[in-house]
Formats: structure tokens, sequence, C-alpha cells
């Protein structure tokens, strides 16, 4: 851990949150909190994992990266 107001320590997780909002949230409407949900869970454990490469992976998945395929 870095010390306090060091904002490194937060960087994974701000950029997932930035691609979230760019790629999902910011693109469409969403009816009630169901559907946000919904959308969020698919994005985060299908979309993200399985089928978005990642330019710091040499453009695989992070499930690729993670189990070699």
């Amino acid at each position: 851990m870095s010390k306090a107001g060091c904002p490194y320590d937060n960087v994974p997780m701000e950029r997932y949150y930035n691609t979230l909002k760019n790629e999902l949230t910011n693109l469409h409407y969403y009816h009630n909190d169901d559907e946000l949900n919904q959308a969020i869970s698919d994005f985060a454990y299908i979309w993200y994992n399985h089928v978005r490469p990642h330019s710091y992976n040499d453009y695989r998945t992070p499930f690729e990266a993670r189990y070699g395929i």
C-alpha cells in the first residue's frame, strides 16, 4: 500500500470503471435496477473477461491470459 493520497493503488479498478461507463452504462438507458444489474453482470463476467481483448495481455482476454488458451 502506498501512502494516503497516492492514487496508484486504485488504478486497476479506476480503469475498469472507466471502461464499464464508456462501453456500457453511458450508451444505454435502463428502465429499472434489475436491467442495470443484469447488464453489468453480463459485461463483467461475459464481455470483459471472455470476449474483450486487452492490450496489456497481448490482445488476449483475461480468461485466455490466465489459463493459457
